[in-house]
């Protein structure tokens, strides 16, 4: 969810700054072609070599609850429930959202390993997807590196050292497991770009946490940095596995987000500055474009964005979609008409926001023990529609 203000339990273990050298990880076969998902040369997605539309969950933190010593890190229950009700797959966290939650990969490898390796066996055996998005809170990599935030702009700077050796390894780790889906770089890290108020935004300093006591100008994101950093991380992708889908994760361009690059102001884009900026914040090699569906105001960018996609020849991804709250026949409404949304654009993969998760039970989280539990079986008639016309798509 955008911008998640999630305080996991404080963690015991120390902050190292920076990791001295990658895994041990021995070496594993290339993937086959027809493993997760992947694009054709029309831009249509397509599952293990099919077409394919889908749409699942979001189960943020499947991983990240490992991290902790709370109850509940057992996903494996949540995973058999997803893919019994016919739901294929789940975008998750696969890394710690604030510097300290790095602690075990920093300290204890070996740890960290089996603990993600848990969640990709149990979504094996239950024969549910995964999307793992590796870095979703941006600035913790340049906190762990002990850089300011404009970094990520930089291919030989420790920031990036860092992205890519964990990018290495997890997708070495686990690129011929069925369950693996795609790679995702992180969340929404191009709504923070070049805000024309960004001094008063600079992401927050809880220094027990990890992070630095103070930020500076050069904390300030901007769309030439996070662009670097999301081409870095889709070469890097590249490198191990030559055919999976690569998201970046990001939410639809704000409004204004052509003007806040070049003029450093709100003005309203046109569709064309608009289109620009949803095309440039996706680059090559990534064969994708993400958005996100929550109020109305995505929903009219939607016809912008499939155009975009159609014309670049990369399928729409909306990595979040959902209505907050205590379900009523107005929202439950309001949900049929995203899903409405979705076929009227051909989207092909979306996901809905936020299965079981404790950190936003009031507004947010749904499960099927739930009051939110119809939004969970109405993803689940669309993909039974789906599954039976996947063929359909706008290329």
């Amino acid at each position: 969810m955008m911008r998640i203000a999630l305080v996991l339990a404080a963690l015991v273990w120390g902050v190292v700054r920076f990791p001295l050298s990658a895994a041990d990880i021995p070496p594993s076969a290339v993937p086959a072609p027809d493993l997760g998902l992947s694009v054709d040369a029309t831009g249509q997605l397509l599952l293990r070599g099919r077409p394919f539309r889908g749409i699942g969950v979001n189960y943020y933190d499947a991983f990240v609850r490992s991290l902790g010593d709370g109850p509940n890190r057992d996903v494996e229950p949540g995973f058999r429930d997803l893919a019994t009700h016919g739901i294929p797959f789940a975008r998750f966290s696969a890394g710690g959202y604030w510097p300290v939650d790095w602690g075990l990969y920093q300290t204890n490898r070996t740890a960290h390993w089996e603990r993600l390796d848990a969640v990709i066996r149990a979504a094996e055996r239950t024969g549910l997807g995964l999307i793992p998005s590796l870095f979703w809170h941006h600035p913790t990599l340049s906190d762990l590196a002990g850089e300011p935030i404009d970094q990520w702009g930089q291919p030989s700077s420790a920031t990036i050292v860092w992205m890519r050796t964990y990018t290495r390894e997890v997708v070495t780790r686990y690129r011929t497991s069925p369950a693996i889906w795609a790679w995702e770089f992180g969340n929404e890290i191009n709504l923070a770009a070049d805000l024309p108020n960004a001094a008063q935004h600079r992401p927050p300093t809880p220094p027990g946490l990890g992070t630095p006591a103070s930020r500076s100008e050069r904390d300030e994101l901007t769309h030439a940095a996070f662009r670097v950093a999301l081409a870095e991380f889709a070469m890097e992708v590249r490198r191990h596995d030559p055919r999976r889908l690569i998201l970046s994760g990001n939410a639809f361009p704000r409004p204004t987000a052509w003007h806040q690059k070049h003029e450093h102001s709100w003005g309203r884009d046109s569709e064309r500055q608009w289109a620009e900026m949803l095309r440039d914040d996706n680059p090559d090699p990534m064969r994708s474009v993400s958005g996100r569906l929550y109020t109305t105001n995505d929903l009219a960018l939607l016809p912008w964005a499939t155009q975009v996609a159609r014309e670049i020849r990369k399928p729409l991804v909306v990595g979040e979609l959902g209505v907050p709250g205590a379900l009523t026949a107005e929202s439950l409404s309001r949900f049929r008409e995203w899903l409405d949304a979705l076929d009227t654009h051909h989207v092909p993969l979306a996901a809905l926001w936020v299965f079981d998760f404790e950190g936003q039970r009031q507004d947010w989280n749904v499960s099927f023990v739930s009051d939110r539990a119809p939004l969970l079986r109405l993803i689940a008639e669309r993909q039974r529609a789906w599954n039976a016309d996947p063929g359909r798509h706008p290329h």
